[in-house]
Protein backbone atom coordinates (compact mmCIF):
# COMPACT_ATOMS: atom_id res chain seq x y z
CA UNK A 1 0.00 0.00 0.00
CA UNK A 2 1.40 3.68 0.24
CA UNK A 3 3.18 5.10 -2.95
CA UNK A 4 6.50 6.88 -1.89
CA UNK A 5 8.80 9.42 -4.68
CA UNK A 6 11.73 10.95 -4.39
CA UNK A 7 14.26 13.44 -6.46
CA UNK A 8 17.78 15.15 -5.45
CA UNK A 9 19.39 16.18 -8.73
CA UNK A 10 19.26 19.98 -10.67
CA UNK A 11 15.87 19.91 -11.42
CA UNK A 12 13.06 21.24 -9.69
CA UNK A 13 12.29 18.82 -7.27
CA UNK A 14 8.65 19.07 -7.00
CA UNK A 15 6.83 18.65 -10.61
CA UNK A 16 8.69 15.69 -10.50
CA UNK A 17 7.84 14.23 -7.51
CA UNK A 18 3.70 15.22 -7.93
CA UNK A 19 4.00 13.64 -11.58
CA UNK A 20 5.41 10.32 -9.93
CA UNK A 21 2.86 10.31 -7.09
CA UNK A 22 -0.06 10.97 -9.90
CA UNK A 23 1.46 7.32 -11.73
CA UNK A 24 1.36 5.55 -7.95
CA UNK A 25 -1.69 6.96 -6.76
CA UNK A 26 -3.15 3.11 -7.88
CA UNK A 27 -1.45 2.68 -4.34
CA UNK A 28 -3.56 4.61 -2.26
CA UNK A 29 -5.59 7.70 -2.24
CA UNK A 30 -6.48 8.51 1.34
CA UNK A 31 -3.77 11.40 1.44
CA UNK A 32 -1.17 12.80 -0.57
CA UNK A 33 1.70 15.23 0.66
CA UNK A 34 5.04 16.30 -0.27
CA UNK A 35 8.44 17.43 1.77
CA UNK A 36 10.90 19.75 0.24
CA UNK A 37 13.94 21.28 1.15
CA UNK A 38 14.52 25.28 0.14
CA UNK A 39 16.51 27.83 0.88
CA UNK A 40 17.87 25.38 4.63
CA UNK A 41 13.96 25.37 5.32
CA UNK A 42 11.73 21.91 5.40
CA UNK A 43 8.30 22.84 3.98
CA UNK A 44 5.46 20.25 4.18
CA UNK A 45 2.51 20.47 2.55
CA UNK A 46 0.06 17.82 2.69
CA UNK A 47 -4.04 17.25 2.15
CA UNK A 48 -6.77 14.42 2.91
CA UNK A 49 -8.47 13.36 -0.70
CA UNK A 50 -6.64 12.28 -3.72
CA UNK A 51 -3.52 13.97 -5.39
CA UNK A 52 -5.49 17.04 -7.44
CA UNK A 53 -6.13 17.97 -3.87
CA UNK A 54 -2.45 18.35 -2.94
CA UNK A 55 -1.89 19.62 -6.76
CA UNK A 56 -4.67 22.45 -5.78
CA UNK A 57 -2.82 23.35 -2.10
CA UNK A 58 0.59 24.09 -4.23
CA UNK A 59 -1.05 25.80 -6.99
CA UNK A 60 1.28 29.32 -7.54
CA UNK A 61 3.82 28.14 -4.66
CA UNK A 62 7.23 29.24 -5.85
CA UNK A 63 9.20 26.22 -4.34
CA UNK A 64 12.29 26.00 -6.89
CA UNK A 65 13.80 22.59 -4.42
CA UNK A 66 15.82 20.90 -5.90
CA UNK A 67 15.25 17.42 -3.39
CA UNK A 68 11.95 16.30 -1.55
CA UNK A 69 9.82 13.01 -1.17
CA UNK A 70 6.13 12.62 -1.30
CA UNK A 71 3.49 10.33 -0.35
CA UNK A 72 -0.07 8.73 -1.30
CA UNK A 73 -1.42 7.32 1.29
CA UNK A 74 -3.69 4.19 1.73
CA UNK A 75 -4.61 4.66 5.75
CA UNK A 76 -3.82 1.34 7.78
CA UNK A 77 -2.51 3.49 11.36
CA UNK A 78 -4.57 6.43 11.92
CA UNK A 79 -7.75 7.60 10.22
CA UNK A 80 -7.28 9.77 6.87
CA UNK A 81 -6.36 13.33 7.59
CA UNK A 82 -3.92 16.29 7.34
CA UNK A 83 -2.63 15.43 10.78
CA UNK A 84 -2.05 11.45 9.71
CA UNK A 85 -0.65 12.10 6.15
CA UNK A 86 2.62 11.97 5.57
CA UNK A 87 5.26 13.48 5.65
CA UNK A 88 5.89 13.20 9.19
CA UNK A 89 8.21 15.43 10.57
CA UNK A 90 10.18 15.60 14.03
CA UNK A 91 9.57 18.42 16.65
CA UNK A 92 11.86 20.74 15.30
CA UNK A 93 10.85 20.63 11.48
CA UNK A 94 14.18 19.36 10.24
CA UNK A 95 13.83 15.34 9.22
CA UNK A 96 10.73 14.33 6.86
CA UNK A 97 9.72 10.83 7.20
CA UNK A 98 7.61 9.06 4.58
CA UNK A 99 6.87 5.43 4.78
CA UNK A 100 5.04 2.16 3.54
CA UNK A 101 4.26 -0.60 5.53
CA UNK A 102 3.28 -1.44 9.32
CA UNK A 103 5.88 -0.52 12.19
CA UNK A 104 4.88 -3.89 14.65
CA UNK A 105 6.48 -2.81 17.73
CA UNK A 106 5.34 1.33 17.04
CA UNK A 107 3.20 1.49 20.76
CA UNK A 108 6.33 0.37 22.57
CA UNK A 109 8.33 3.04 20.60
CA UNK A 110 5.96 5.61 21.14
CA UNK A 111 5.53 4.94 24.68
CA UNK A 112 9.44 5.27 25.11
CA UNK A 113 9.57 8.47 23.36
CA UNK A 114 6.67 9.75 25.10
CA UNK A 115 8.55 9.76 28.50
CA UNK A 116 11.67 11.38 26.99
CA UNK A 117 9.45 14.51 26.53
CA UNK A 118 8.46 13.94 22.97
CA UNK A 119 5.26 15.00 21.61
CA UNK A 120 3.37 13.39 18.92
CA UNK A 121 0.71 15.16 16.45
CA UNK A 122 -1.13 12.01 14.53
CA UNK A 123 -1.63 8.36 15.74
CA UNK A 124 0.43 6.64 12.92
CA UNK A 125 2.89 4.56 13.10
CA UNK A 126 5.45 6.53 10.69
CA UNK A 127 5.74 9.72 13.28
CA UNK A 128 7.84 7.10 15.50
CA UNK A 129 10.40 6.69 12.36
CA UNK A 130 11.19 10.71 12.58
CA UNK A 131 11.45 11.47 15.91
CA UNK A 132 13.96 8.03 16.36
CA UNK A 133 15.81 9.56 13.44
CA UNK A 134 15.75 13.04 14.88
CA UNK A 135 16.98 11.32 18.74
CA UNK A 136 19.74 9.64 16.59
CA UNK A 137 21.08 12.19 14.37
CA UNK A 138 25.14 13.33 14.93
CA UNK A 139 26.04 14.77 11.77
CA UNK A 140 25.24 11.55 9.34
CA UNK A 141 21.72 10.96 8.04
CA UNK A 142 22.97 7.56 6.86
CA UNK A 143 24.07 6.36 10.86
CA UNK A 144 21.20 7.57 12.56
CA UNK A 145 19.28 5.76 9.45
CA UNK A 146 21.23 2.75 10.58
CA UNK A 147 20.44 2.71 14.02
CA UNK A 148 16.71 3.83 14.00
CA UNK A 149 15.76 0.89 11.66
CA UNK A 150 17.56 -1.70 14.06
CA UNK A 151 14.91 -0.74 16.38
CA UNK A 152 11.77 -1.03 13.93
CA UNK A 153 9.80 -4.18 13.69
CA UNK A 154 7.42 -5.15 11.11
CA UNK A 155 7.52 -4.83 7.14
CA UNK A 156 8.17 -1.34 6.06
CA UNK A 157 9.71 1.49 3.34
CA UNK A 158 10.02 4.53 3.86
CA UNK A 159 12.54 7.98 2.86
CA UNK A 160 13.88 10.79 4.64
CA UNK A 161 15.41 14.25 3.97
CA UNK A 162 16.55 16.40 6.87
CA UNK A 163 17.75 20.18 6.45
CA UNK A 164 21.32 19.51 7.51
CA UNK A 165 22.00 17.66 4.70
CA UNK A 166 20.06 19.27 2.12
CA UNK A 167 21.22 16.74 -0.95
CA UNK A 168 20.80 13.50 0.24
CA UNK A 169 18.11 10.83 0.43
CA UNK A 170 18.21 7.91 2.53
CA UNK A 171 15.97 4.58 1.04
CA UNK A 172 14.89 1.82 3.38
CA UNK A 173 13.37 -1.63 2.48
CA UNK A 174 12.39 -4.19 4.74
CA UNK A 175 9.72 -6.07 3.39
CA UNK A 176 7.47 -3.05 1.06
CA UNK A 177 8.90 -2.57 -1.96
CA UNK A 178 11.31 0.32 -2.57
CA UNK A 179 13.47 1.04 -6.13
CA UNK A 180 15.78 3.34 -6.84
CA UNK A 181 16.16 5.19 -10.70
CA UNK A 182 19.73 6.26 -12.03
CA UNK A 183 20.26 9.17 -13.79
CA UNK A 184 22.46 11.86 -14.27
CA UNK A 185 23.43 13.91 -12.37
CA UNK A 186 19.81 13.28 -10.22
CA UNK A 187 18.19 9.96 -8.77
CA UNK A 188 15.47 9.27 -7.97
CA UNK A 189 13.01 6.87 -5.23
CA UNK A 190 10.13 4.92 -5.19
CA UNK A 191 7.45 2.43 -4.58
CA UNK A 192 7.19 1.57 -8.34
CA UNK A 193 8.75 1.59 -11.71
CA UNK A 194 5.88 3.34 -13.37
CA UNK A 195 6.84 6.56 -10.81
CA UNK A 196 9.91 7.16 -12.21
CA UNK A 197 9.48 5.87 -16.02
CA UNK A 198 9.59 9.32 -17.91
CA UNK A 199 12.34 10.18 -16.44
CA UNK A 200 14.70 6.70 -16.17
CA UNK A 201 14.62 3.42 -16.80
CA UNK A 202 17.46 2.50 -15.26
CA UNK A 203 16.79 1.35 -12.05
CA UNK A 204 18.36 -0.38 -8.60
CA UNK A 205 15.89 -3.04 -6.85
CA UNK A 206 16.30 -3.12 -2.95
CA UNK A 207 16.43 -6.16 -0.93
CA UNK A 208 14.83 -6.47 2.07
CA UNK A 209 17.42 -5.23 4.56
CA UNK A 210 19.06 -2.68 2.50
CA UNK A 211 19.37 1.24 2.29
CA UNK A 212 20.04 3.65 -0.54
CA UNK A 213 21.87 6.35 0.05
CA UNK A 214 21.27 8.78 -2.93
CA UNK A 215 22.76 12.39 -3.70
CA UNK A 216 23.03 13.86 -7.00
CA UNK A 217 26.20 12.38 -7.84
CA UNK A 218 25.40 8.57 -6.97
CA UNK A 219 23.96 5.98 -5.04
CA UNK A 220 25.38 3.04 -2.41
CA UNK A 221 23.42 0.69 -1.14
CA UNK A 222 24.44 -0.87 2.21
CA UNK A 223 22.67 -3.44 4.82
CA UNK A 224 21.76 -2.49 8.36
CA UNK A 225 25.41 -3.39 9.80
CA UNK A 226 26.51 -0.27 7.53
CA UNK A 227 28.06 -2.97 5.42
CA UNK A 228 27.88 -1.57 0.98
CA UNK A 229 26.69 -3.64 -1.00
CA UNK A 230 27.08 -4.31 -4.77
CA UNK A 231 23.78 -4.01 -6.83
CA UNK A 232 23.29 -4.52 -10.62
CA UNK A 233 21.74 -1.50 -12.51
CA UNK A 234 18.19 -3.21 -14.26
CA UNK A 235 17.04 -1.65 -17.64
CA UNK A 236 13.31 -1.65 -17.59
CA UNK A 237 12.01 -3.12 -20.63
CA UNK A 238 8.33 -1.13 -20.42
CA UNK A 239 8.03 2.83 -21.57
CA UNK A 240 5.45 5.18 -19.92
CA UNK A 241 3.48 5.06 -22.61
CA UNK A 242 2.59 1.37 -21.89
CA UNK A 243 2.12 2.76 -17.89
CA UNK A 244 0.07 5.34 -19.77
CA UNK A 245 -4.43 5.47 -20.77
CA UNK A 246 -3.83 5.43 -24.07
CA UNK A 247 -6.87 6.72 -25.35
CA UNK A 248 -8.85 4.86 -23.21
CA UNK A 249 -11.31 6.36 -20.56
CA UNK A 250 -9.86 4.10 -17.75
CA UNK A 251 -6.64 2.28 -17.07
CA UNK A 252 -8.99 -1.00 -16.05
CA UNK A 253 -10.99 -0.61 -19.88
CA UNK A 254 -7.24 -0.08 -21.56
CA UNK A 255 -5.37 -3.38 -19.30
CA UNK A 256 -8.52 -5.52 -20.28
CA UNK A 257 -8.54 -4.62 -24.27
CA UNK A 258 -4.09 -4.97 -23.58
CA UNK A 259 -5.19 -9.22 -23.16
CA UNK A 260 -4.35 -10.48 -26.23
CA UNK A 261 -1.06 -8.80 -25.94
CA UNK A 262 -0.55 -9.71 -22.44
CA UNK A 263 -1.22 -13.58 -23.45
CA UNK A 264 0.73 -13.54 -26.52
CA UNK A 265 3.54 -11.96 -25.10
CA UNK A 266 3.66 -14.03 -22.20
CA UNK A 267 3.56 -16.99 -24.66
CA UNK A 268 6.37 -15.58 -26.53
CA UNK A 269 8.67 -14.94 -23.10
CA UNK A 270 7.88 -18.53 -21.43
CA UNK A 271 8.89 -20.04 -24.78
CA UNK A 272 12.09 -18.24 -24.96
CA UNK A 273 13.31 -18.35 -21.42
CA UNK A 274 13.09 -22.26 -21.96
CA UNK A 275 13.01 -25.61 -20.42
CA UNK A 276 12.11 -25.44 -16.58
CA UNK A 277 14.83 -26.50 -14.37
CA UNK A 278 12.63 -28.65 -13.18
CA UNK A 279 9.64 -31.23 -13.48
CA UNK A 280 6.58 -31.13 -11.51
CA UNK A 281 6.74 -34.77 -11.53
CA UNK A 282 9.90 -34.50 -9.05
CA UNK A 283 7.42 -33.35 -6.27
CA UNK A 284 4.59 -34.88 -3.64
CA UNK A 285 2.67 -32.15 -4.34
CA UNK A 286 2.55 -28.45 -5.61
CA UNK A 287 1.27 -26.17 -3.31
CA UNK A 288 -0.19 -22.83 -5.24
CA UNK A 289 -0.02 -19.72 -2.55
CA UNK A 290 -2.04 -16.64 -3.44
CA UNK A 291 -4.50 -13.86 -2.66
CA UNK A 292 -7.51 -12.67 -4.94
CA UNK A 293 -7.65 -12.76 -8.01
CA UNK A 294 -3.94 -14.36 -8.50
CA UNK A 295 -6.11 -17.48 -5.95
CA UNK A 296 -8.20 -17.75 -8.55
CA UNK A 297 -5.79 -18.19 -11.06
CA UNK A 298 -4.66 -20.96 -9.11
CA UNK A 299 -7.50 -22.68 -8.80
CA UNK A 300 -8.00 -22.84 -12.57
CA UNK A 301 -4.26 -23.97 -12.34
CA UNK A 302 -4.70 -26.97 -10.10
CA UNK A 303 -7.06 -28.63 -12.67
CA UNK A 304 -4.34 -28.29 -15.16
CA UNK A 305 -1.62 -29.29 -13.23
CA UNK A 306 -3.65 -32.69 -11.84
CA UNK A 307 -4.69 -32.97 -15.62
CA UNK A 308 -1.43 -32.98 -17.39
CA UNK A 309 1.27 -33.69 -14.34
CA UNK A 310 -0.74 -35.74 -12.59
CA UNK A 311 0.37 -34.55 -9.39
CA UNK A 312 -2.01 -33.73 -6.36
CA UNK A 313 -2.47 -30.01 -6.47
CA UNK A 314 -3.72 -27.46 -3.40
CA UNK A 315 -4.75 -23.97 -3.47
CA UNK A 316 -4.66 -21.96 -0.31
CA UNK A 317 -4.76 -18.33 0.65
CA UNK A 318 -1.45 -16.73 1.50
CA UNK A 319 -3.28 -14.66 4.55
CA UNK A 320 -4.49 -18.23 5.94
CA UNK A 321 -1.53 -20.19 5.19
CA UNK A 322 1.00 -18.61 7.42
CA UNK A 323 -0.80 -19.32 10.58
CA UNK A 324 -2.48 -22.68 9.75
CA UNK A 325 -0.29 -26.16 10.82
CA UNK A 326 0.24 -26.64 7.30
CA UNK A 327 2.63 -29.81 6.85
CA UNK A 328 4.92 -28.39 4.34
CA UNK A 329 8.45 -30.55 3.00
CA UNK A 330 11.72 -31.17 0.62
CA UNK A 331 9.25 -32.94 -1.67
CA UNK A 332 6.51 -30.12 -1.82
CA UNK A 333 6.73 -27.66 -4.35
CA UNK A 334 5.05 -24.33 -2.94
CA UNK A 335 4.28 -21.93 -5.93
CA UNK A 336 3.50 -18.20 -4.97
CA UNK A 337 1.46 -16.09 -7.62
CA UNK A 338 1.68 -12.46 -7.47
CA UNK A 339 0.77 -9.94 -10.03
CA UNK A 340 3.46 -7.52 -7.98
CA UNK A 341 5.87 -9.83 -6.52
CA UNK A 342 5.36 -7.64 -3.41
CA UNK A 343 2.23 -9.01 -2.13
CA UNK A 344 3.69 -9.59 1.95
CA UNK A 345 1.20 -12.35 2.86
CA UNK A 346 1.88 -14.12 -0.36
CA UNK A 347 5.67 -13.26 0.21
CA UNK A 348 5.74 -14.22 3.85
CA UNK A 349 4.06 -17.67 3.12
CA UNK A 350 6.73 -18.78 0.73
CA UNK A 351 9.43 -17.72 2.97
CA UNK A 352 7.64 -19.71 5.58
CA UNK A 353 7.76 -23.20 3.32
CA UNK A 354 10.91 -22.22 2.33
CA UNK A 355 11.91 -23.27 5.93
CA UNK A 356 10.34 -26.13 6.24
CA UNK A 357 12.43 -27.31 2.76
CA UNK A 358 9.94 -26.95 0.05
CA UNK A 359 11.35 -25.66 -2.68
CA UNK A 360 9.28 -22.14 -3.99
CA UNK A 361 8.38 -21.04 -7.16
CA UNK A 362 7.54 -17.32 -8.35
CA UNK A 363 4.64 -16.61 -10.72
CA UNK A 364 5.18 -13.21 -11.00
CA UNK A 365 4.78 -10.01 -13.44
CA UNK A 366 7.84 -7.95 -12.34
CA UNK A 367 11.00 -9.28 -12.44
CA UNK A 368 13.53 -8.33 -9.66
CA UNK A 369 10.62 -8.07 -6.97
CA UNK A 370 11.15 -9.54 -3.97
CA UNK A 371 9.16 -12.78 -4.18
CA UNK A 372 10.96 -12.93 -7.25
CA UNK A 373 14.03 -12.96 -5.84
CA UNK A 374 14.13 -14.79 -2.58
CA UNK A 375 12.51 -17.97 -4.59
CA UNK A 376 14.24 -21.04 -5.87
CA UNK A 377 12.15 -21.16 -9.30
CA UNK A 378 10.63 -18.04 -11.03
CA UNK A 379 8.39 -17.92 -13.63
CA UNK A 380 7.35 -14.38 -15.35
CA UNK A 381 4.21 -13.05 -17.11
CA UNK A 382 5.09 -10.65 -19.35
CA UNK A 383 2.06 -8.34 -19.41
CA UNK A 384 3.32 -4.73 -18.58
CA UNK A 385 2.41 -2.61 -16.15
CA UNK A 386 -1.30 -2.68 -14.25
CA UNK A 387 -2.86 0.56 -13.18
CA UNK A 388 -6.19 -0.71 -12.65
CA UNK A 389 -6.40 -2.03 -9.18
CA UNK A 390 -8.85 -4.59 -10.20
CA UNK A 391 -6.33 -7.33 -11.87
CA UNK A 392 -7.76 -7.90 -15.81
CA UNK A 393 -4.73 -8.73 -18.02
CA UNK A 394 -2.69 -9.96 -15.31
CA UNK A 395 -5.67 -12.89 -14.79
CA UNK A 396 -5.05 -14.07 -18.15
CA UNK A 397 -1.42 -13.69 -18.28
CA UNK A 398 -1.27 -15.87 -15.63
CA UNK A 399 -3.58 -18.45 -16.64
CA UNK A 400 -0.81 -18.44 -19.74
CA UNK A 401 1.93 -19.23 -17.41
CA UNK A 402 0.39 -21.83 -15.08
CA UNK A 403 -1.04 -23.79 -18.53
CA UNK A 404 2.60 -23.67 -19.63
CA UNK A 405 3.95 -24.59 -16.24
CA UNK A 406 1.37 -27.76 -16.19
CA UNK A 407 1.76 -29.04 -19.90
CA UNK A 408 5.34 -28.55 -19.66
CA UNK A 409 7.65 -32.14 -20.17
CA UNK A 410 3.90 -33.70 -20.67
CA UNK A 411 3.21 -36.16 -23.85
CA UNK A 412 0.90 -33.29 -24.63
CA UNK A 413 3.31 -30.37 -24.34
CA UNK A 414 3.55 -29.65 -27.68
CA UNK A 415 -0.48 -30.19 -28.90
CA UNK A 416 -1.22 -27.77 -25.62
CA UNK A 417 0.78 -24.77 -26.61
CA UNK A 418 -0.13 -25.35 -30.45
CA UNK A 419 -3.71 -24.42 -28.65
CA UNK A 420 -2.46 -21.88 -26.41
CA UNK A 421 -0.77 -19.93 -29.20
CA UNK A 422 -4.57 -19.73 -30.21
CA UNK A 423 -6.07 -17.60 -27.41
CA UNK A 424 -5.00 -14.13 -28.27
CA UNK A 425 -6.72 -14.28 -31.78
CA UNK A 426 -9.83 -15.65 -29.79
CA UNK A 427 -9.53 -12.94 -27.00
CA UNK A 428 -9.63 -10.48 -29.39
CA UNK A 429 -12.74 -11.43 -30.94
CA UNK A 430 -14.20 -11.79 -27.77
CA UNK A 431 -13.67 -8.23 -27.01
CA UNK A 432 -16.21 -7.21 -29.75
CA UNK A 433 -18.68 -8.03 -26.66
CA UNK A 434 -17.84 -4.82 -25.35
CA UNK A 435 -20.81 -2.67 -26.57
CA UNK A 436 -23.52 -5.29 -25.86
CA UNK A 437 -21.97 -5.67 -22.29
CA UNK A 438 -22.39 -1.91 -22.53
CA UNK A 439 -26.10 -2.26 -22.77
CA UNK A 440 -26.76 -5.33 -20.63
CA UNK A 441 -24.81 -2.77 -17.89
CA UNK A 442 -27.26 -0.91 -18.69
CA UNK A 443 -30.23 -3.05 -18.47
CA UNK A 444 -28.85 -4.68 -14.67
CA UNK A 445 -26.72 -1.53 -12.68
CA UNK A 446 -29.44 -0.97 -10.35
CA UNK A 447 -29.45 -4.53 -8.84
CA UNK A 448 -28.47 -4.72 -5.33
CA UNK A 449 -27.34 -8.78 -6.00
CA UNK A 450 -25.55 -10.72 -8.27
CA UNK A 451 -25.02 -14.63 -7.67
CA UNK A 452 -22.32 -16.23 -10.05
CA UNK A 453 -22.18 -19.74 -11.19
CA UNK A 454 -20.03 -22.12 -12.86
CA UNK A 455 -18.81 -25.65 -12.56
CA UNK A 456 -15.24 -27.62 -13.06
CA UNK A 457 -12.84 -24.84 -14.82
CA UNK A 458 -15.84 -22.27 -14.58
CA UNK A 459 -16.27 -22.35 -11.14
CA UNK A 460 -13.05 -19.84 -10.35
CA UNK A 461 -14.32 -18.12 -13.22
CA UNK A 462 -17.47 -17.03 -11.26
CA UNK A 463 -15.33 -16.27 -8.02
CA UNK A 464 -13.43 -13.91 -10.64
CA UNK A 465 -16.54 -12.38 -11.87
CA UNK A 466 -17.95 -11.73 -8.85
CA UNK A 467 -14.93 -10.47 -7.27
CA UNK A 468 -14.31 -7.90 -10.11
CA UNK A 469 -18.62 -6.45 -9.87
CA UNK A 470 -18.02 -5.71 -6.02
CA UNK A 471 -14.06 -4.67 -6.27
CA UNK A 472 -15.25 -1.29 -8.12
CA UNK A 473 -18.91 -1.59 -8.69
CA UNK A 474 -19.90 -2.26 -4.71
CA UNK A 475 -22.64 -4.33 -5.99
CA UNK A 476 -22.60 -7.33 -3.26
CA UNK A 477 -21.78 -10.64 -5.43
CA UNK A 478 -21.06 -13.90 -5.00
CA UNK A 479 -19.51 -16.80 -7.08
CA UNK A 480 -20.66 -19.96 -6.04
CA UNK A 481 -20.25 -24.17 -7.54
CA UNK A 482 -23.18 -24.44 -9.57
CA UNK A 483 -23.86 -27.80 -8.20
CA UNK A 484 -23.88 -26.63 -4.68
CA UNK A 485 -26.40 -23.76 -5.48
CA UNK A 486 -29.07 -26.19 -4.11
CA UNK A 487 -27.35 -26.86 -0.70
CA UNK A 488 -28.28 -22.80 0.76
CA UNK A 489 -28.10 -20.09 -1.68
CA UNK A 490 -31.02 -21.34 -3.62
CA UNK A 491 -32.73 -20.05 -1.24
CA UNK A 492 -31.79 -16.31 -2.17
CA UNK A 493 -33.03 -16.41 -5.84
CA UNK A 494 -36.34 -14.89 -6.44
CA UNK A 495 -37.30 -12.35 -9.68
CA UNK A 496 -34.72 -9.77 -8.50
CA UNK A 497 -31.80 -11.94 -8.37
CA UNK A 498 -29.38 -11.80 -11.82
CA UNK A 499 -27.85 -14.96 -11.70
CA UNK A 500 -25.10 -15.01 -13.97
CA UNK A 501 -23.62 -18.98 -15.20
CA UNK A 502 -20.65 -19.73 -17.18
CA UNK A 503 -21.48 -22.66 -19.27
CA UNK A 504 -18.81 -23.92 -22.11
CA UNK A 505 -19.52 -26.96 -23.43
CA UNK A 506 -17.12 -29.02 -21.43
CA UNK A 507 -17.54 -32.17 -19.18
CA UNK A 508 -20.07 -30.71 -17.00
CA UNK A 509 -22.28 -28.22 -19.61
CA UNK A 510 -25.08 -31.05 -19.47
CA UNK A 511 -25.21 -30.76 -15.26
CA UNK A 512 -24.74 -26.55 -15.65
CA UNK A 513 -28.11 -26.63 -17.85
CA UNK A 514 -29.70 -28.43 -15.40
CA UNK A 515 -28.64 -25.95 -12.90
CA UNK A 516 -30.00 -23.12 -14.98
CA UNK A 517 -33.40 -24.64 -15.15
CA UNK A 518 -33.04 -24.49 -10.96
CA UNK A 519 -32.74 -20.84 -11.15
CA UNK A 520 -35.31 -20.38 -13.69
CA UNK A 521 -37.80 -22.47 -11.67
CA UNK A 522 -36.90 -19.79 -9.13
CA UNK A 523 -37.93 -16.97 -11.36
CA UNK A 524 -34.27 -15.54 -11.33
CA UNK A 525 -32.61 -13.62 -14.01
CA UNK A 526 -30.35 -15.95 -15.88
CA UNK A 527 -26.79 -14.16 -18.02
CA UNK A 528 -25.37 -17.14 -19.43
CA UNK A 529 -22.03 -16.90 -20.67
CA UNK A 530 -22.07 -19.43 -23.60
CA UNK A 531 -20.05 -20.19 -26.86
CA UNK A 532 -21.45 -18.92 -30.13
CA UNK A 533 -24.06 -20.81 -31.64
CA UNK A 534 -25.68 -22.23 -28.46
CA UNK A 535 -29.24 -22.44 -29.12
CA UNK A 536 -30.02 -24.79 -26.77
CA UNK A 537 -28.40 -22.37 -23.93
CA UNK A 538 -29.61 -19.40 -25.67
CA UNK A 539 -33.31 -20.44 -25.51
CA UNK A 540 -33.46 -20.46 -21.21
CA UNK A 541 -31.20 -17.48 -21.00
CA UNK A 542 -32.88 -14.54 -20.42
CA UNK A 543 -29.12 -12.78 -21.76
CA UNK A 544 -27.14 -14.88 -23.80
CA UNK A 545 -23.55 -13.51 -24.26
CA UNK A 546 -21.53 -15.63 -27.27
CA UNK A 547 -18.33 -16.40 -26.79
CA UNK A 548 -15.68 -18.04 -29.32
CA UNK A 549 -15.67 -21.56 -28.58
CA UNK A 550 -12.57 -23.09 -27.55
CA UNK A 551 -11.24 -26.70 -26.41
CA UNK A 552 -12.29 -27.35 -23.13
CA UNK A 553 -8.83 -26.57 -21.05
CA UNK A 554 -9.09 -23.08 -22.52
CA UNK A 555 -12.07 -21.83 -21.54
CA UNK A 556 -11.19 -19.68 -18.48
CA UNK A 557 -9.42 -17.47 -21.21
CA UNK A 558 -12.79 -16.31 -23.12
CA UNK A 559 -15.15 -16.56 -20.25
CA UNK A 560 -13.89 -14.22 -17.88
CA UNK A 561 -13.63 -11.45 -20.13
CA UNK A 562 -17.19 -10.89 -20.61
CA UNK A 563 -17.34 -10.66 -16.59
CA UNK A 564 -14.82 -8.38 -17.01
CA UNK A 565 -16.44 -6.07 -18.92
CA UNK A 566 -19.25 -6.41 -17.49
CA UNK A 567 -17.88 -5.17 -14.30
CA UNK A 568 -16.49 -2.66 -15.70
CA UNK A 569 -19.87 -1.17 -17.71
CA UNK A 570 -21.79 -1.67 -14.53
CA UNK A 571 -19.44 0.88 -11.98
CA UNK A 572 -18.65 3.19 -15.42
CA UNK A 573 -22.47 3.99 -15.65
CA UNK A 574 -22.93 3.91 -11.59
CA UNK A 575 -19.85 7.05 -11.86
CA UNK A 576 -17.73 5.07 -9.83
CA UNK A 577 -13.60 5.55 -9.70
CA UNK A 578 -13.28 2.20 -11.96
CA UNK A 579 -9.43 2.36 -11.73
CA UNK A 580 -9.47 2.92 -7.97
CA UNK A 581 -11.83 1.76 -5.75
CA UNK A 582 -12.68 2.79 -2.59
CA UNK A 583 -10.59 0.80 0.09
CA UNK A 584 -8.17 -1.29 -2.24
CA UNK A 585 -4.76 -1.16 -3.31
CA UNK A 586 -3.30 -2.65 -5.79
CA UNK A 587 -0.26 -3.63 -4.33
CA UNK A 588 -0.80 -5.05 -0.47
CA UNK A 589 2.19 -4.86 1.49
CA UNK A 590 0.60 -4.93 4.70
CA UNK A 591 -1.24 -8.05 6.66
Amino acid sequence: MCGIVGYVGREEALPLILGGLERLEYRGYDSAGVALIEKGKLIVDKKVGKIRELVKSLWGKPYKAKIGIGHTRWATHGAPSEENAHPHTDEKGEFAVVHNGIIENYLTLREELKKEGVSFRSNTDTEVIAHLIAKNYNGDLLEAVLKTVRKLEGAFAFAVITVHEPERIVGVKQGSPLVVGIGKGENFLASDIPAILPYTRNVITLSDGEIADITPEGVNIYDFEGNPVAKEIMIVPWDIISAEKGGFKHFMLKEIYEQPKAVGDTIRGLVSEGDLPFSLKDFRRILMIACGTSYHAGLVGKFWIEKYAGVPTEVVYASEFRYADFPVSDEDLVVGISQSGETIDTKFALNFAKERGAKTLALVNVVGSSIDRESDYSLYTHAGPEIGVAATKTFTAQLTALLFLAVKGSEREEEALRSIMKIPSKLEKTLELSEDLENLALKYMKKKDFLYLGRYLSYPIALEGALKLKEISYIHAEGYPAGEMKHGPIALIDENMPVVVIAPKDRVYEKTLSNIEEVKTRKGIVLTVGYTGDERLKKISDEFIAVPEVEEDLSPFVTVVPLQLLAYHIASKLGLDVDQPRNLAKTVTVE
